[in-house]
């Protein structure tokens, strides 16, 4: 199992969280996509999200993001996660923002400051976004 809490609303809470946090990556460059939504339900199910519960995710979790200003509160339970686990994370977002075979500056910048904020160093985040990039063009 990728991610365990003592409960369910825990769990629940960390893959919305989670989810809000993908979606705001989706939509920083103001084109989300049916391929970057493919991303994040492939991305919840490796999660251990249930099938039958990635619709009202993905709701709530849009919810969260349109009613939001700020990265942070989606990044606190990420934070604390193994950083095996941060990882699979962070090569989600740099999935759905090469969905489209380019990185704006607005992607990047939200990158350079999701590594501070999830504590990722500068070469690893550079590693995995270099080995996405090559996978996706």
């Amino acid at each position: 199992m990728f991610f365990k809490k003592d409960s369910t609303q825990n769990e629940k809470n960390f893959l919305v969280k989670t989810c809000a946090l993908l979606i705001h990556a989706a939509k920083i460059d103001e084109n989300y996509t049916e391929k970057e939504e493919e991303i994040i339900k492939k991305t919840l199910l490796e999660l251990d999200a249930k099938k039958d519960t990635i619709t009202q995710i993905i709701k709530d979790a849009k919810s969260i993001e349109e009613n939001s200003n700020q990265i942070l509160d989606f990044t606190r339970e990420v934070k604390n996660l193994p950083i095996n686990d941060k990882i699979k994370i962070i090569e989600a977002l740099w999935s759905i923002i090469y969905s489209n075979n380019e990185a704006d500056i607005y992607e990047t910048n939200l990158m350079r400051r999701l590594a501070g904020l999830l504590y990722i160093d500068s070469s690893t985040m550079g590693d995995i976004k270099d080995r996405i990039k090559k996978e996706k063009v």
